[in-house]
């Protein structure tokens, strides 16, 4: 017997119709004689549904209300496919975040799970029950009800695996699987059987919005086996696991992009220690992360420092450093707010030389020009013109045969 858990977004639990199809669906696997628990996003739109009346309240409304009020979401949806499986005759119960109870810090909108009690799952299994659980939510030391940030029913379910060592957790969405990269973007991209925790984790990081990259940090601590799935269409989607598969002499699989980019210089900045931490300690102070970093050093010894940030933040970095322009007595700001940043992902890299070079040679031959390079030992990222996007991913993806992957149906 084994022991599945199940996590479907809010398109897969959208509409009754729907609903009542992940509940046939979760009926299957019980009836093969395996254990199941369900974890449930909110029905597609019901969040924003939820915050908009909150900003009709109050025009910054509090996060603990906000947490109380956003959490609700996801208590329909769980009695609603109980609900569904009683009809199908079916012993199901439901669970908030805080009846089971999912114990979390009190950082409202954006807790962290410290432990979950499994007490009354584990009843209920062994009972013979499908056990369907609020997603997104849990409870504080001092019993608030807490939300877990944009995507985290991915990480409630990932947690429950972790907690009841579940077999396998299923990431139920609308696409079928991790794709060599986005389709709408390369039609030729290809569905990958299986990638790498470290993978995923960089693609996720980079600008993949398959899983929520806090799910992804989860399952590569306790282990636990992710598979992305697709609720509307057959198939076995995508592993995830600390195996490297049998495919892995492919350089890399597969190439993210994030469009959400900005980037900013800082000129004619005295050469001293210190000076990096006087540029970025005011951009951090205002809560606003940074993720490329390049710096020159010029003759006359004074430095060019230029780092990227999200292009939602342009314009409250831009004023601060215009603010630490004159502080240190550099020459000027620039940005640009019309670049992206593009990426090749790959375990392929560690045993493969000339990766970068082939990157670079391949977006030359396409006359683009490459503004920033960053690193890592699977990962190589390039800041681009925003109009080169299209055509830097298509262009990479053909080069390093990604279009040749073969993935099973």
């Amino acid at each position: 017997m084994a022991l599945y858990v199940y996590k479907f977004g809010g398109t897969s639990v959208g509409s009754v119709e729907r609903i009542k199809s992940v509940a046939e669906k979760v009926k299957k696997v019980q009836d093969q004689g395996d254990q199941i628990i369900v974890v449930l996003s909110a029905m597609s739109g019901e969040t924003n549904r939820l915050i908009a009346l909150a900003k009709q309240m109050q025009t910054q409304p509090t996060d603990r209300e906000m947490d109380v009020l956003i959490s609700t979401g996801e208590q329909v949806t769980v009695a609603l496919l109980c609900m569904a499986l009683h009809e199908l005759g079916c012993k199901a119960t439901s669970y908030t975040g805080t009846q089971v109870k999912i114990l979390t810090d009190s950082a409202f909108t954006k807790a962290r799970i410290r432990e979950i009690e499994d007490i009354k799952i584990r009843a209920d299994l062994d009972g013979g029950k499908i056990v369907v659980v609020a997603g997104f939510q849990g409870v504080d030391e001092q019993g608030n009800i807490t939300t877990l940030g944009r995507g985290g029913s991915d990480t409630t379910a990932v947690a429950l695996a972790a907690a009841l060592k579940a077999d396998e957790c299923h990431i139920y969405t609308d696409v079928d699987g991790v794709y060599t990269t986005d389709p709408r973007v390369e039609p030729k991209a290809r569905r990958l059987n299986h990638i790498t925790f470290e993978e995923m984790l960089e693609m996720a990081s980079l600008g993949s919005k398959v899983l929520q990259i806090r799910s992804v940090e989860f399952a590569g601590k306790y282990n636990v086996a992710l598979r992305v799935l697709s609720s509307f269409k057959e198939g076995c989607g995508t592993l995830i696991t600390y195996e490297e598969s049998q495919m892995e002499s492919a350089l890399i699989s597969g190439i993210a992009f994030n469009r959400d980019e900005a980037k900013l210089t800082i000129t004619g900045v005295p050469d001293l220690p210190g000076v990096a931490y006087k540029i970025l300690g005011p951009i951090a102070d205002a809560n606003i992360e940074v993720d490329m970093i390049v710096q020159n050093i010029a003759d006359d010894a004074t430095t060019d420092f230029t780092f990227t940030v999200d292009r939602n933040n342009y314009q409250r970095a831009k004023a601060i450093l215009e603010e630490s322009c004159v502080e240190l007595g550099a020459r000027k700001v620039t940005g640009d707010n019309a670049i992206v940043k593009v990426s090749i992902v790959g375990v392929g890299m560690r045993s493969h030389a000339g990766i970068a070079s082939m990157m670079f040679k391949t977006l030359a031959s396409e006359g683009i020009n490459i503004r920033m390079i960053a690193t890592s030992e699977i990962k190589i990222s390039v800041v681009v013109d925003e109009k080169y996007l299209e055509l830097a991913v298509r262009a990479l993806h053909a080069a390093f045969e990604l279009d040749q992957i073969t993935a099973e149906a």
